[in-house]
């Protein structure tokens, strides 16, 4: 059996860009997988490579976090190759959804095992994310969470942004418009979610899934610093409807307008202000999946439940 060809774009500069890279390459050769690296500086120069050598390969392999992953998103979407994931980022949530564990070994046995799914992605303004997009304070965390901050705290330097942001959050008008159903909101944050994690673990919506077609929003109302902690659980594990503080929305169509342009980030990345036109794209990318039980753990596919 011919050997399966992959192009390879590792982000040494994320927090376990470095870590065990020869490990990683060897375990590809030792599951039959000829690779060949992107030599690139930046997102940009990567995207160009994956859209010029496409042709060449069988698969990508993209190693790093979420924000490496949206950088790539336009490339994967425009190459059509199936899509294994490297879990070397922060927070990982694209892989915590589709069962794939934090080992970058064990990551490519799974992609060596070859078992694949498709999955929708989110489009803002023509920019395409994964997981999740904000406006307001979780979009002035993202401001806050440094490349240095994420590598020497992980997960816990998201906590302690949203406290340093929390001082520069005001509340605003939104006017969100699902479907064609128009709501006029007073908010301290709008999260529009694609996939079913962000931020580490938090919860866009205990029903959201990686490929329901669907988008999933909640807005927050203005609330103090204590009430948001005591939301915090709630929010982190998507049950966020039954709290009055919160307003939900699910549609394919997500329209939302500020007085003023806001910046909107998705995936940890700063792309676009407000107005910010938001779409899904059904069954956009095929990626390679954990086994049936880790996806079922994490609620990816609706088939294997």
């Amino acid at each position: 059996m011919a050997k399966r060809r992959a192009l390879v774009m590792i982000n040494r500069h994320c927090r376990q860009g470095e870590t065990g890279l020869e490990q990683v390459l060897e375990r590809f050769a030792e599951r039959g997988i000829a690779v060949a690296q992107i030599q690139a500086e930046g997102a940009q120069q990567a995207a160009a490579e994956i859209r010029k050598r496409a042709a060449e390969f069988d698969l990508l392999v993209i190693g790093g976090g979420d924000g490496t992953l949206r950088s790539a998103a336009a490339a994967v979407v425009d190459s059509g190759l199936p899509v294994g994931i490297l879990p070397l980022g922060t927070a990982n949530d694209l892989a915590r959804a589709l069962g794939i564990p934090a080992d970058p070994l064990t990551a490519v046995d799974i992609i060596a095992a070859g078992e694949t799914h498709r999955i929708d992605v989110g489009r803002v303004n023509g920019h395409y994310f994964f997981n999740a997009a904000h406006i307001g304070l979780g979009a002035t965390v993202t401001d806050h969470v440094s490349s240095d901050r994420k590598r020497s705290w992980g997960v816990l330097g998201y906590a302690r942004s949203l406290l340093e942001a929390w001082r520069s959050a005001r509340p605003f008008i939104a006017e969100l418009d699902c479907d064609g159903e128009i709501h006029y909101l007073r908010t301290l944050q709008i999260t529009v979610g694609n996939g079913r994690f962000f931020g580490g673990g938090m919860t866009v919506h205990e029903e959201a899934l990686l490929d329901d077609q669907l988008l999933d929003v909640y807005s927050i109302r203005p609330q103090s610093l204590w009430q948001i902690a005591a939301m915090l659980p709630a929010l982190r594990a998507g049950k966020h409807r039954q709290l009055d503080e919160v307003a939900s929305f699910r549609g394919r169509r997500i329209v939302i307008r500020t007085r003023k342009p806001r910046p909107v980030t998705a995936d940890e990345e700063p792309i676009t202000q407000t107005p910010a036109v938001f779409e899904v794209v059904p069954a956009a990318v095929t990626v390679y999946v954990g086994q049936r039980e880790a996806r079922q753990a994490e609620g990816l596919d609706r088939a294997a439940q």
